[in-house]
């Protein structure tokens, strides 16, 4: 009989906690809305005690959010729990999720505790995270490397306390699947009152096996997997959520265990959370990357053209990948657009519609057909936008190979155009130089990722860039035809995230 696997999303915590991928508010409420779309069984918000924005952050989500628990993650201290308490107790379904260092390593090292300091801090932890709420998860903070027998006192110890979930992190990536899924099926031996509660694991990616030992772990009776999409987290990430929900959908037989996610959700998805963090998504990434479906040797294109599953075991449209022919251009109507969005999913009230459709214009102006893809780009850019202190207008460049690169760039504050010109390294530099003349603030490059939205030489180009301003990371994203003003639209961008950032 399948087993019902629990999927815990961790996007908002674990997977914000990349360098320059900081959430606001308005923007985790969003991922968050998304994840219920898809149907996860646990949304982990944040963590309420790191800051006073983000326990705002995790109370919005929490209060705006149906469907999934909403989780929020505390140190095994009174003070930590009290604060995730006040942005959680509104929720629908809360979770309070306490953890603690088991390891000698951690405790020792970190915590500057003996075993048994460290399991008095659990049972106490729990026992006053229960009196707040019912739901409480604890988690054996690298479990790993912890003395079996002390993890099996610790975690007999929770579940007396009062916890209803056990997690049982592989926290810094080093167990290997034989080992870890051997440590789940000898708890579930050794630990009787595992019986009682749900069985989870919380995976990274260090040595590349998270997902492989995510599903060792179900195997060998894990109830719930914690997970981020993308595999976003710290350091090599975290176990990525669409490979294994696509691993137990693809091959159910072999695990008997199933989710109860809405895979069709998971591109979307995957593209909201790239473009919100800024963290481009591998073009062979597994399920979601853009080569997951694209075939090229002359071979495979002969079996797909016959038979789909000789070169394909998923179907893109199981994971929300439509292959719809849509070709628009600068002469199409409201009502054309608005149709062929209704067919991508895209359902937007006037005020919505009207920016997607003026940016459409712009776009079509310059290009000869707008394809699905190109169309996409242009909505999740258009909905996901900061506010705009400085809007971009226009730019000219002068350049070439004997010459030191000129920019003027035009930028609207409030209803005035503001113009500036600037030389540089290269014509982006240029410009660049430029938006930081006219916004009167200096920033530092950090990252800077190019690429083509779609094929050909009209293709759309989406940049992507990462700018320190004052010591603190900013991601910005843009789209144009031209690559010089894709470059400039997402530089502003990084730095209209400051400014809303700074009000």
């Amino acid at each position: 009989m399948s087993r019902k696997i629990h999927i815990f999303d961790t996007t908002l915590r674990d997977g914000e906690q990349v360098p320059g991928a900081k959430l606001n508010k308005r923007q985790k409420i969003e991922i968050a809305q998304q994840l219920a779309k898809l149907n996860v069984d646990v949304i982990e918000a944040g963590f309420p005690c790191s800051s006073p924005e983000d326990m705002q952050a995790v109370k919005a989500v929490a209060e705006q959010t149906q469907g999934p628990v909403i989780a929020g993650l505390a140190r095994a201290v009174q003070q930590d729990i009290d604060i995730a308490w006040q942005a959680l107790q509104f929720a629908e379904r809360p979770r309070i999720h306490v953890f603690l260092g088991s390891s000698d390593i951690h405790l020792q090292k970190k915590l500057r505790r003996d075993r048994e300091a460290g399991l008095q801090m659990c049972v106490d932890s729990v026992r006053y995270a229960k009196k707040l709420c019912e739901d409480v998860e604890y988690s054996t903070e690298d479990a790993s490397r912890t003395d079996f027998e002390y993890l099996c006192r610790v975690i007999e110890a929770a579940v007396k306390a009062g916890a209803t979930v056990i997690n049982v992190p592989d926290t810094v990536g080093y167990a290997i699947p034989e080992e870890y899924g051997e440590t789940i099926r000898k708890l579930r031996e050794s630990v009787p009152a595992l019986d009682k509660v749900i069985l989870s694991v919380h995976c990274h990616n260090d040595l590349g096996l998270a997902v492989a030992n995510s599903l060792a772990a179900i195997r060998n009776g894990a109830d719930q997997v914690e997970c981020t999409i993308n595999g976003v987290g710290e350091r090599a990430g975290n176990a990525s959520l669409e490979e294994i929900v696509m691993v137990l959908k693809t091959r159910h037989a072999a695990f008997e265990a199933h989710t109860d996610l809405n895979t069709e959700e998971i591109y979307r998805t995957s593209r909201m959370v790239s473009r919100l963090m800024n963290i481009p998504v591998q073009p062979n990434k597994a399920v979601i990357g853009s080569n997951a479906f694209a075939h090229s040797s002359g071979v495979h294109q002969d079996g797909i053209l016959k038979d789909r599953s000789t070169y394909e075991i998923m179907r893109p449209e199981d994971v929300g990948i439509r292959k719809h022919e849509l070709v628009l251009t600068a002469r199409s109507g409201r009502a054309a657009l608005r149709h062929k969005l209704g067919e991508l999913g895209y359902e937007l009230d006037k005020d919505k519609f009207e920016r997607v459709y003026n940016r459409f214009i712009n776009v079509a102006d310059r290009k000869k057909e707008i394809t699905s893809e190109d169309l996409t780009s242009i909505v999740e850019i258009e909905l996901t936008k900061v506010p705009e202190t400085f809007s971009f207008q226009s730019l000219q460049i002068m350049s070439g190979n004997t010459m030191v690169p000129l920019a003027s760039v035009t930028l609207i504050k409030d209803g005035r155009d503001l113009t500036d010109a600037a030389a540089g390294n290269g014509p982006v530099d240029a410009v660049f130089n430029c938006i930081e003349r006219i916004v009167e603030q200096q920033g530092k490059l950090r990252d800077y990722d190019l690429k083509a939205v779609t094929m050909g030489r009209d293709a759309l180009g989406e940049a992507m860039v990462r700018v320190e301003i004052e010591g603190v990371l900013y991601s910005g994203i843009g789209t144009s035809p031209d690559v010089i003003e894709a470059s400039a639209r997402a530089y502003l961008n990084a730095f209209n995230r400051f400014f809303a950032n700074s009000h």
